[in-house]
């Protein structure tokens, strides 16, 4: 990413108020841990974003592709219905805020 798109996504994810929480997983977002996700991802023409934890973010992007976020998982509670994406968000729910650990790719997104 270039160095004015950066500046200017962190222009964004820096307006959202200090005790904003993620909307998947309800705690609180430290400012170093927002991550700004388009629902409907760029490639496929979304534009509106959400501020979520960065680990929760990495999380949609380990278990879904672009073309299943556009078509399927487009909203957050699209997101929270899938059986995967909520076993990690109940826990996730019990770690600290600023929790981070290293996210991997699922099999499924790995063999395609």
């Amino acid at each position: 990413m270039g160095r004015i798109r950066r500046l200017l996504q962190q222009e964004r994810v820096q307006e959202v108020p200090a005790d904003f929480r993620c909307p998947l997983c309800e705690r609180k977002i430290p400012l170093a841990q927002r991550d700004a996700h388009h629902l409907i991802p760029k490639s496929k023409g979304g534009r509106h974003t959400e501020c979520l934890h960065r680990i929760c973010h990495r999380q949609i992007h380990a278990l879904f592709t672009e073309t299943e976020l556009a078509r399927q998982f487009n909203s957050v509670d699209a997101l929270l219905a899938h059986p995967d994406m909520a076993s990690f968000v109940a826990w996730v729910k019990t770690k600290p805020d600023d929790f981070m650990e290293r996210t991997r790719k699922s099999q499924r997104i790995r063999s395609k």
